[in-house]
């Protein structure tokens, strides 16, 4: 820890400590998507999430429909169709983890933008 860091943690008050040990680094994956689905794109995050369940077991009906066709045209439109859906869970989930790594950035953000306000204070 360097110095700065200790006239840092020296000039909390106990809402700010306790504000900064929320951020901590110990946010795993499930509690950044619950932490997602909160603010203005909160319902936007619950709607894909839901949609990426569907699209799910969609494409796993398609796996089977696959596996167990009854002609070549069979086999190919149910694996083009799961091909589309595939696609789509993909794009749905690189949605879904840049608004996750967005709220992370912005968490690291405001987190020196409070130690520089405190820096201020202490030299001001």
């Amino acid at each position: 820890m360097t110095d700065t860091d200790a006239r840092i943690r020296s000039a909390l008050d106990a809402d700010d400590r306790e504000f900064l040990a929320s951020l901590g680094p110990d946010r795993g994956m499930f509690r950044q998507i619950g932490d997602s689905m909160h603010g203005p794109l909160g319902g936007w995050m619950k709607f894909s999430f839901a949609l990426a369940i569907v699209i799910g077991l969609a494409l796993a009906y398609c796996l089977y429909r696959a596996l167990t066709f009854d002609s070549l045209e069979a086999l190919i439109g149910w694996g083009l169709t799961g091909l589309a859906l595939l696609v789509m869970q993909g794009f749905l989930k690189e949605w879904m983890f840049a608004r996750m790594n967005m709220l992370a950035v912005l968490t690291e953000v405001k987190r020196l933008q409070l130690q520089v306000a405190m820096l201020q204070e202490d030299r001001g």
